[in-house]
């Protein structure tokens, strides 16, 4: 059907759009940044779907590697019609004693790295005139968290990226959309003490944390044609937590 590129393709989230995108019949691009292996093991999903997919190793924070990983996409396989910018980290940590280097390494990746994929993707696809764009940001991002403020701040960013990029591409075919999960199964919830778990619930009206699948539905969604007249849009699946 259509290539997809992946950011942070190779686990949780990444991993279930990954192989949900490969289902619905696009070949795939997982990127990571250090875990190729266990990329490979999702492109082989993938496979299993009857589609491409290969795995490139870059750096989403680093223009130039965005620049040239892109670039080489191209050549061997066209222009991305679906561009997930799904890649983040986190360096939590109270404002007060946040060090600049833990801020600016978290804003980097998660709203840089989407600054950069947007507009060397984003140009492509205008050029093609047709094409999706999915970010995910995060429910942090809308409601704060303590001990979160880089996250937050570039989940919020990742807000008015899309907004503002919409409204720049639509009229090229191209739509721009946002994901904010809540709280996800994932190795990072899995490690947490049972009373903060038992905290984290309490504030979910479905009482449960959600599944990496339950995003990659949503995401599938806005990468089809039945999400042809969406674009600008930040679609909340947190459970009814904020």
């Amino acid at each position: 059907m259509g290539i997809a590129i992946v950011t942070g393709g190779s686990r949780g989230i990444g991993a279930a759009i990954s192989e949900k995108l490969a289902a619905d019949g696009h070949d795939i691009v997982i990127n990571c940044a250090s875990s190729v292996e266990k990329a490979e093991a999702v492109a082989e999903k993938c496979r299993a779907h009857g589609v491409k997919a290969m795995v490139k190793q870059w750096n989403v924070a680093d223009y130039a590697a965005c620049e040239a990983a892109v670039k080489e996409i191209k050549e061997e396989w066209g222009v991305p019609d679906i561009l997930v910018n799904n890649a983040g980290i986190t360096r939590d940590g109270l404002l007060v004693r946040m060090k600049p280097d833990q801020f600016d390494a978290v804003v980097s990746t998660n709203l840089g790295g989407v600054f950069n994929m947007t507009q060397i993707v984003g140009a492509m696809m205008m050029r093609a005139k047709k094409g999706a764009i999915i970010s995910l940001s995060s429910v942090v991002g809308i409601s704060g968290n303590a001990g979160q403020a880089n996250y937050a701040a570039s989940k919020a960013g990742v807000i008015g990226l899309t907004k503002s990029a919409a409204k720049e591409l639509g009229a090229r075919g191209v739509r721009v959309n946002a994901v904010a999960p809540g709280f996800i199964e994932s190795d990072m919830t899995d490690v947490l003490p049972e009373e903060v778990k038992k905290n984290m619930l309490g504030q979910i009206a479905m009482k449960r944390c959600g599944k990496p699948e339950e995003i990659a539905n949503i995401v599938s969604f806005l990468a089809s044609d039945a999400a042809s007249y969406v674009t600008g849009q930040v679609i909340v699946a947190d459970g009814g937590m904020i």
